[in-house]
């Protein structure tokens, strides 16, 4: 439910949230869920994300699925026995591997990685300066929402193995 509150005491928003530069325009982006990531540790979903005239390719999907399943046999990704889901994101110029897993009940965690969408190069790990940190684009949070709702479904449920394979089964593709 939505509800729209009038506020009586507003600072002066001048200077606020100026971060959109003049000019840009939204445009729509496309999920497309892919074949589950079966890691060491965790089951997980798998979406790619692209805007509409530049698709992610299989070649692509092996490149971040392979390097995903490399980090963890160095030890460099921990899992402890999680279900999540993986988001490849092609953003501009780059391709973004977002990793999500739910931990403590209700929570998702996540480990980021981006690479110069036309380089052979590898991954490589989001490193941040301050605690305040980037999570999730307006188009990430399409299938960030659905998978919030998907584990509500999954914590609500009886947990055994149907649930477990319905949680798997239950995907986001569309338009955001």
């Amino acid at each position: 439910m939505c509800q729209v509150i009038q506020y009586t005491q507003l600072p002066n928003l001048s200077s606020l949230g100026n971060v959109v530069p003049g000019g840009y325009k939204y445009y729509k982006k496309k999920f497309t869920p892919g074949e589950l990531l079966n890691l060491p540790g965790a089951s997980l979903k798998w979406y790619n994300l692209y805007p509409s005239d530049t698709e992610i390719t299989q070649e692509h999907v092996h490149e971040a699925k392979s390097f995903l399943k490399s980090e963890v046999e160095a030890g460099r990704l921990k899992l402890e026995d999680e279900l999540g889901f993986v988001i490849l994101h092609w953003a501009g110029d780059y391709l973004l591997l977002l990793l999500s897993t739910w931990r403590r009940t209700n929570e998702i965690w996540e480990t980021s990685y981006w690479k110069k969408s036309s380089e052979p190069d590898s991954y490589t790990p989001f490193k941040f300066k301050t605690d305040h940190k980037a999570t999730y684009c307006v188009w990430e949070l399409g299938a960030v929402w659905h998978e919030r709702n998907a584990w509500v479904r999954f914590i609500k449920s009886k947990r055994d193995e149907k649930a477990k394979v319905d949680y798997l089964s239950d995907v986001f593709k569309g338009e955001v």
